[in-house]
């Protein structure tokens, strides 16, 4: 019996600990909670798909996030300030067709970042677009690579 209890024990502590997302993860799940309506663009002449941020988006807005993704150079592979970050590997990414906007997001950072094909993890302050159809629609200003634990 007390072997029963201890290896009920263990796996429910293995299956809680298997559900707990990272931060990062979690942050682009909840910016994947979008939805886009159609809005005339005096500009480009023909309406475009705009974002509506949910609630839980929109309390994100100006806050400190924490964030794991791919780089997607914008200048060559060499260190940046500017550059894009994806939720997916570059060959997966928004850009080659893969996902969705909601997928990447604009970063300036504090100091240049090295390119690497390899994740990085970021914090920074989050800025949400939903008016200028020339920038993406997540902006991370401030950011900081962050080592991981």
């Amino acid at each position: 019996m007390k072997y029963i209890a201890t290896l009920v024990l263990a796996m429910t502590i293995m299956v809680g600990s298997a559900q707990v997302e990272s931060p990062s993860k979690g942050t682009w799940k909840t910016l994947g909670k979008i939805t886009f309506k159609k809005v005339y663009d005096e500009l480009m002449g023909f309406k475009v798909d705009m974002p509506v941020f949910s609630d839980q988006i929109n309390e994100l807005e100006g806050k400190e996030i924490t964030i794991k993704g791919y780089i997607v150079p914008t200048e060559g592979y060499k260190s940046h300030t500017e550059f894009i970050l994806s939720a997916f590997p570059y060959s997966m990414c928004f850009f080659c067709g893969g996902a969705g906007p909601e997928t990447v997001m604009e970063v300036e950072s504090i100091e240049g970042v090295e390119f690497s094909a390899d994740p990085i993890i970021l914090k920074g302050i989050l800025r949400l677009n939903d008016k200028d159809i020339n920038h993406l629609m997540y902006k991370l200003e401030e950011a900081v690579v962050v080592e991981e634990d």
